[in-house]
């Protein structure tokens, strides 16, 4: 076997080696880059279904630790994507939200965070008509952790700065409601094979 001695022989080999490598593929993890968020959620949408939920969340939101939950950079304010979701959302077949707000943000002074009321009035005109439930801050995160446990949690973080401003929309099926459901039970009840 012939042997390289010259030191330029051994760099030359080095270099074929390093450069001939396949590169690694990024690490994968909950969250995803920053640019083209609308088509990562346009993407994420038909594979979301009843009970998941969507969370467009001010620059403050906690990164929570739970397995089922996907962060996704907006690097955008809060009001444009929630009327993107929105948009996204109720233009779906199978799937329309359930709207949850922090009661917290309605007791909020422009003394204390400017821009509160435009905001109150600029949110509330993309929910339309549509029924936005308040609970207190902790009480959605208590429905979040229930959540996570067996179905994903999309986060799409905004950079908002207004305090609980963040909008949680958790899926209900579309094409099935409360009404039928508790017809089907009952149904089911005084029918039983």
């Amino acid at each position: 076997m012939k042997r390289f001695r010259t030191p330029a022989a051994v760099i030359a080999i080095t270099f074929c080696f390093v450069a001939c490598r396949q590169p690694e593929a990024p690490a994968a993890g909950p969250h995803k880059a920053v640019s083209g968020w609308r088509q990562q959620l346009k993407a994420s949408l038909p594979l979301l279904g009843h009970r998941n939920w969507i969370i467009i969340a001010d620059q403050a939101y906690p990164q929570l630790n739970a397995g089922g939950i996907e962060v996704i950079q907006t690097n955008e304010k809060l009001l444009p994507v929630l009327q993107q979701v929105l948009q996204q959302v109720n233009a779906s077949a199978h799937v329309r939200p359930i709207i949850y707000r922090d009661r917290e943000l309605q007791f909020i002074t422009e003394n204390q965070a400017s821009g509160v009321t435009r905001f109150l009035q600029a949110s509330g005109a993309l929910f339309g008509n549509g029924l936005v439930q308040t609970i207190l801050h902790d009480s959605i995160f208590k429905k979040m952790d229930d959540a996570s446990r067996l179905f994903k949690i999309l986060v799409l973080k905004t950079t908002e700065t207004i305090p609980y401003s963040s909008v949680f929309l958790q899926l209900d099926c579309a094409y099935w409601d409360a009404d039928r459901e508790k017809e089907l039970r009952a149904n089911m009840e005084n029918k039983q094979p």
